[in-house]
């Protein structure tokens, strides 16, 4: 599995930006996509998944009603819309991906990305 994250930036608070995933290598709709972020002396933090379905996505608390994500099958993309963006937001996000129906927030993923920074600062 090929996972290419792109998307990542400085952008002030209250911003949005929008991150994309590439997955490449695999049967795109057999695997569940998940986004983590890891801060600077910070544990590595589940953001946000989606299972095979799009109706099956999951938040952490600090993101919900500001984070959305949805895939692509045609392009084989997953997206993490960023709005309302904090200043507890900048980290190096990563995407995360499995071959599994439905998708999680704790523990790992078998296949990674190499991330994507995303700084929000004034």
């Amino acid at each position: 599995v090929q996972l290419v994250e792109s998307g990542g930036m400085l952008v002030q608070p209250g911003g949005s930006l929008r991150l994309s995933c590439a997955v490449s290598g695999v049967t795109f709709d057999d695997y569940v996509i998940a986004w983590w972020r890891q801060a600077p002396g910070l544990e590595r933090e589940g953001v946000s998944c989606i299972s095979r379905s799009e109706d099956d996505t999951r938040y952490a608390e600090s993101v919900k009603g500001r984070f959305t994500i949805s895939r692509d099958s045609a392009k084989k993309v997953v997206y993490l819309q960023m709005n309302s963006l904090k200043p507890e937001d900048t980290a190096t996000y990563y995407c995360a991906a499995e071959n599994a129906q439905w998708c999680w927030l704790r523990g790992s993923y078998d296949n990674w990305g190499q991330g994507t920074q995303v700084t929000v600062s004034s």
